[in-house]
């Protein structure tokens, strides 16, 4: 007969429990397993553990199943193989960068880049020895003339995410691939919905689960995902080395919103191609730059790689109206809310000095950008309506 256990303090049994919930439990969504710290059944198993082994656990920052089972979806809406998250968009920009650069290397970025990542960009070459350079966005196949023999790695967004270019991918990818540099896409603006990147030729896809994966504008979360195993496993130990986890309730938040992704990115679609071309027909507005419009910069390459277009476009006032008059027009806004970020349900409108932001940009104009939200599209032009109105 085994012995029996020795009786508890009250204060131990707060404590610890030998109590273990039957097996057999299913339900839709995933658990939410909260850990810093994880068990072994025995020494054996403690130094048996491999932290870039996804078959096990050894530490609450690298993997619990909550997390686990993202990674493996997120790779999969992309068609990949190997996902890590990251505490944000950014972040896993620059988990990305400081897996593949060092003192010496060369960067390319677009010009119309993310913000951000432009400042991450100059930081490094400032402090860090790392030459960024940034090219034309329409530049495609003309790329190969830009790559150095120090040329680790080229920087894409499809479109610009502020002036809306959509870059010739392929051609920028079969450049690289040929003087042995990879490609990286922040694919943020098509949720891995409506463009598949590594069909294209992509080696690196950075998503900002911020947006619409998320739906709710409540988490920041960012994603790197690739198809090969050896450049996975250089960005894991960038992973390990920076220290990024992301919260078991955040995972849980995006895991949630996966299910109703495509359904609200193809609303955000319709509703932003209607407001769009009601823009479009306006007097005070002198660009629309939609990737789906025929006059956006890039728009026979959308036409053949994108299956859809999200939420998400700016548009050019036309020269005569000051900068005073376009922040007087986002000031008089009612449903828009002044935010960055977009794919959430409500609609955003932020106003942007693109001409200080571009060294080539030459188009005259205010530009202000539009997140088209969940609301009903007639409701947002009514808003648009009155808010011109104060232009005069």
């Amino acid at each position: 007969m085994p012995a029996e256990s020795p009786k508890k303090s009250l204060q131990t049994l707060l404590t610890a429990t030998e109590y273990r919930p039957p097996a057999g439990f299913a339900a839709f969504p995933t658990a939410i397993h909260h850990a810093s710290t994880v068990l072994f059944k025995d020494v054996a198993a403690l130094r048996a553990g491999n932290w870039q082994d996804k078959s096990g656990y050894t530490y609450g920052l690298h993997g619990t199943p909550t997390t686990f089972t993202l990674e493996a979806r997120l790779a999969e809406i992309e068609g990949g193989q190997h996902c890590l998250l990251a505490p944000s968009g950014l972040a896993a920009i620059a988990m990305v960068d400081l897996a593949l650069l060092k003192s010496g290397d060369d960067v390319l970025l677009p010009d119309n880049v993310y913000n951000p990542n432009r400042e991450l960009g100059n930081w490094l070459a400032r402090d860090f020895g790392i030459s960024a350079r940034y090219y034309d966005p329409l530049i495609g196949s003309g790329i190969a003339a830009l790559i150095q023999p120090n040329t680790q790695l080229i920087w894409t967004e499809a479109p610009g995410s502020v002036s809306m270019e959509v870059p010739d991918l392929p051609a920028i990818c079969r450049a690289a691939h040929e003087r042995g540099v990879l490609v990286a896409l922040d694919n943020t603006w098509s949720a891995g919905i409506a463009l598949r990147a590594f069909d294209l030729g992509v080696d690196i896809v950075m998503q900002a689960l911020t947006k619409y994966q998320s739906g709710g504008s409540d988490v920041l979360m960012g994603a790197v995902i690739t198809r090969d195993k050896s450049l996975n496993h250089k960005i894991e130990l960038a992973h390990m080395r920076l220290g990024f986890g992301v919260s078991a309730d955040d995972v849980y938040l995006v895991l949630r919103g996966l299910a109703t992704m495509k359904l609200r990115f193809d609303a955000h679609d319709a509703g932003a191609r209607k407001v769009a071309t009601w823009l479009k027909a306006r007097p005070e507005i002198g660009r629309v730059l939609h990737p789906a419009l025929a006059d956006c910069p890039g728009h026979a390459i959308w036409q053949r790689d994108f299956s859809g277009a999200g939420g998400l476009f700016s548009v050019l006032f036309d020269a005569r109206y000051s900068e005073a008059q376009t922040d007087r027009f986002v000031d008089s806004l009612r449903l828009f809310k002044i935010g960055y970020s977009w794919g959430g349900a409500n609609s955003l409108c932020v106003p942007y000095r693109i001409q200080t932001m571009r060294r080539d940009w030459t188009d005259a104009g205010q530009l202000v950008r539009f997140n088209i939200g969940l609301e009903d599209p007639a409701d947002l032009i009514a808003d648009l309506e009155q808010a011109l109105l104060t232009l005069a």
